[in-house]
């Protein structure tokens, strides 16, 4: 195992030794997932201080889980809450933390101006309506404040999470053979809890915000050099496996 780099750091970089770090740990979702979503919030950590001060920010993260994140973000400073629609997946360390809601990330029952950061990792994928969910975090993040949403693309190699990679032949097919080998459907369900979200999408959304301005639009786990990709239609949907967007409040 690839020895883990200084994720806490201010020193973070979208450098090669992160992208080979990040991606050994994809390879252990399955059989490991504290491992892998510990590695996946810590560098979140790393990625978000590149734009605000994370001591005493107040911050949801929608969709949040069951804790990795909220360990993550605590350790570093920030006031932590959570919503997610899903109280199996909140309970998945044994308990649900406090500061935590149960609701909708279509219709977030937050106030409007409300949080220094609002955050989403791999949750758009998973609502029927992605950019509402997203107009929503730009809703409750206080002006000068930073919206960050990052979420699995339909076409790259994971885009199908578990049905991979046979949802490159439709996302129903690829539930349905998954079934069959199997013998039980998948956790993400194409058509109920898995949706096709591209990356034409997610840049069309940012770039006609006009309550907040777009800071940054790459591909999350790429090193820097290779973040170009995301200005190629077609090649940007296949090789960029996740699109993060970052945007500042007015």
């Amino acid at each position: 195992m690839p020895a883990a780099p200084p994720r806490l750091a201010q020193s973070w970089a979208a450098d090669l030794a992160r992208t080979r770090y990040l991606f050994s740990e994809f390879q252990h979702e399955q059989d490991d997932p504290r491992r892998f979503y510990t590695a996946i919030a810590d560098d979140a950590v790393g990625h978000t201080r590149q734009f605000l001060t994370l001591q005493g920010a107040v911050m949801l993260d929608v969709g949040g889980g069951p804790g990795y994140f909220r360990d993550a973000f605590t350790e570093a400073g920030a006031a932590y809450f959570a919503l997610d629609a899903d109280v199996g997946e909140l309970s998945g360390q044994g308990t649900i933390a406090r500061n935590t809601v149960i609701g909708d990330g279509m219709n977030l029952p937050f106030a409007t101006d409300s949080v220094d950061l609002c955050y989403s990792s791999n949750v758009l994928e998973h609502v029927p309506d992605p950019w509402r969910m997203a107009d929503e975090m730009v809703r409750v993040t206080k002006p000068g404040g930073i919206t960050f949403i990052s979420y699995t693309l339909w076409y790259g190699p994971h885009g199908g999470h578990e049905t991979a990679p046979w949802h490159f032949l439709g996302g129903g097919y690829a539930r349905r053979r998954y079934a069959r080998v199997h013998g039980k459907d998948p956790k993400n369900k194409f058509g109920e809890s898995l949706f096709v979200v591209t990356a034409a999408e997610g840049l069309a959304w940012a770039r006609r915000q006009h309550a907040a301005d777009v800071l940054s639009l790459v591909p999350r786990y790429h090193p820097r050099w290779a973040h170009w990709l995301m200005k190629v239609p077609g090649a940007r949907e296949v090789l960029s496996w996740n699109l993060a967007m970052v945007l500042r409040k007015r």
